[in-house]
């Protein structure tokens, strides 16, 4: 789940516990951890709520003043092309502090021996076989490649896809080192660039 920058530290301290979604189907699942930056947090519950059923403790809780102040906050927050009327969704977690995140060491870890590459371009070609749209990781490293921090629903629009599935894809590249997550949309890791060098080697665009 993504939140501001300034929402950082309020969640560190515990001062920020809730936060309201919409969602056309829950993307959290309680008991998931997810990161915020350096963060951890918990899902602990998720459920699904009418607007008028904001309360004034619940919308404190994610950082606003009245539950009118939350809706609109809400609606302020939408993202362009989103749909406007799905679910919404109240979502309770706790933060677990700062912890380590695995997948920035691995995808700093440029110096690959050539059976660690085998190994990685053998699993994109199996995740492509596995796709019903078709393969997709080399297009994918490709796009954020030459468009590093483009939004991600840019990216997806520029390739047909649709921005959630497209989202899920990429965190899929994440878990295997050879992207980054921006502020705004993604980058290659060293890890990835060694590997899309790799794979455009093998195989050169026509």
């Amino acid at each position: 789940m993504q939140f501001r920058q300034r929402d950082r530290d309020a969640i560190a301290s515990g001062a920020l516990t809730i936060t309201f979604r919409r969602w056309r189907s829950p993307q959290a699942r309680v008991g998931g951890r997810y990161r915020v930056g350096g963060l951890v947090i918990e899902v602990t519950a998720v459920e699904r709520i009418e607007p008028a059923e904001i309360s004034q403790s619940d919308a404190r809780a994610a950082g606003h003043d009245s539950a009118e102040a939350a809706l609109e906050a809400i609606l302020r927050n939408q993202r362009k092309g989103a749909d406007g009327n799905a679910p919404l969704y109240r979502v309770e977690f706790r933060s677990l502090g700062e912890q380590p995140d695995p997948r920035s060491t691995l995808a700093a870890d440029a110096e690959l021996e050539p059976d660690e590459l085998a190994t990685l371009t053998e699993r994109l070609g199996k995740m492509d076989a596995r796709s019903r749209h078709g393969p997709w990781t080399r297009a994918a490293l490709e796009a954020i490649s030459v468009a590093p921090g483009r939004r991600a629903a840019e990216l997806a629009a520029a390739q047909g896809r649709e921005t959630q599935k497209f989202k899920t894809d990429v965190r899929k590249l994440k878990a295997l080192g050879l992207t980054i997550s921006l502020e705004v949309g993604y980058e290659l890791s060293p890890r990835g660039r060694v590997v899309l060098d790799t794979i455009q080697a093998a195989s050169p665009a026509e």
